[in-house]
Parts: C-alpha cells; structure tokens; sequence
C-alpha cells in the first residue's frame, strides 16, 4: 500500500529533510508552509508530491489542508505535525500579550488543531500515525525560554493524552523530542545561530523510524540529543 504523508512546515529544517526522506522511500508526500514561493522551491528539493499554504494556527486552514489531502490523496496515513517556531525568546516581563498569544498558536494550538481535524478519518478506517515535534525545552529549563518551552511540554503531554484516546482504534500519536540543532531556528527567533552536531537529517530518521515501525508497536516518545550539547544534569 503506498503510504501518504504530510509534513507542516515542510520548506527548512526537519521537516524538508523529513519530507526528502519519506519521498526517497516511495512515500507520497504533501508539505505545507506559509509561503508559496518557499514552498515551490522545496517541492523541486524534496520531491514532494503536493503543497498547500498553510497557516497552522489558523483552524480554517487545517480544514481547508484535510480537504486538500482528501481531493488529491485519498486521505492520510501518517501526519507529522513540525511546524514551529521560538518566535520571542526573551524574559518572561519583556513578552508582551500578543507573542505569548503568538507562541501558544504556533507551537500548540497548531498541533491540538491538527488532531481535531485528521482524527475522526483515522478513527473510522482504524489506522494513522501523528507524529508531533516538541522541544528539549519541554523537559528542560533555560532562561528566557519559558513561554516557548510551556508551549513545547503542552505538546508532550497533549500527545500522551491523544494516544489514550487513539489506542482503542488502532491510531498512534507519537512525540519526537529533538534538541539543538543548527536549522534556521535561532536566527527566525532573534538569537544567534549555533553549531550543533545534531543535524536535520538526524530528526527525520527519528521520525520515518517512529512512522514506519509495525502497527502492532508504538514509540511513545523520543529524545534525539547532538552529541555536541552538553546538559547537566541529563
């Protein structure tokens, strides 16, 4: 059966190289951004299938992205939702209403918008893996990082508590912990780009394994450290 995929925020970072990786393996593969332009550019990179544009905080355009998939794919068998951003790491009093606002969408509004929606199709046909990308931070503390990382360990919990639910029917939710990593992140969110040894292609083997592992098996979760990064205590 040829697997379908889709991956948020497709166009940099882990989710192109968890695109590219998918569609080697004979994936049919969709990607979504915000910008069409990005999005053409990684499509001739990646060799995905499909692209939509795509605002993940907006809870119209998940709905407009499952018909999308439904019109041109037949459905989804594997959904992974990377799409993310730190968008204003500062301290706590420097972040005005709207960047928390903005951070809380983004990061997980965004993921608990993709459940809603792809859900109750995986339900009925009894199949479908939702991979969800979250953070280190989710799990460990670093100054001026705290309303991202509240975002990032919401994340891991909403998927603990949507595999309860899923379980039942045969579906899966997984959640992929990456920790540093040189993808354009840090520039997008104001600080200084690092050079970590963890790299892109890392992650989207911790994804295509969590994916493709048998139906009877499930990988609650996974943390990918660069060896590179050192943190005390572990």
């Amino acid at each position: 059966m040829n697997q379908r995929v889709i991956v948020t925020g497709g166009t940099s970072g882990y989710g192109l190289a968890t695109a590219k990786l998918f569609k080697e393996n004979g994936f049919t593969v969709l990607i979504t951004a915000r910008h069409e332009d990005a999005l053409k550019k990684a499509q001739t990179e990646s060799g995905a299938d499909y692209i939509f544009v795509q605002d993940v905080s907006r809870m119209a355009d998940w709905q407009a992205l499952y018909a999308f998939a439904q019109e041109k794919m037949g459905g989804v068998d594997i959904l992974v939702n990377n799409a993310g951003g730190g968008l204003s790491i500062k301290p706590i009093e420097e972040q005005s209403e709207e960047a928390i606002d903005a951070i809380i969408k983004l990061n997980l509004n965004s993921v608990m918008y993709a459940a809603n929606v792809f859900v109750p199709e995986m339900k009925e046909r009894k199949s479908g893996t939702i991979i969800n990308i979250s953070s280190v931070c989710a799990t460990h503390a670093w100054a001026d990082w705290s309303v991202y990382a509240a975002a990032k360990a919401g994340v891991l919990n909403f998927t603990k508590g949507l595999q309860v639910e899923l379980q039942p029917y045969g579906v899966r939710a997984t959640c992929i912990i990456p920790a540093s990593a040189s993808t354009g992140f840090q520039s997008a969110a104001g600080i200084g780009e690092t050079a970590d040894s963890l790299s892109c292609d890392d992650i989207a083997s911790a994804v295509y394994y969590a994916a493709t592992l048998p139906a009877r098996a499930i990988v609650e979760e996974m943390t990918v450290w660069g060896m590179s990064q050192m943190v005390q205590p572990l």
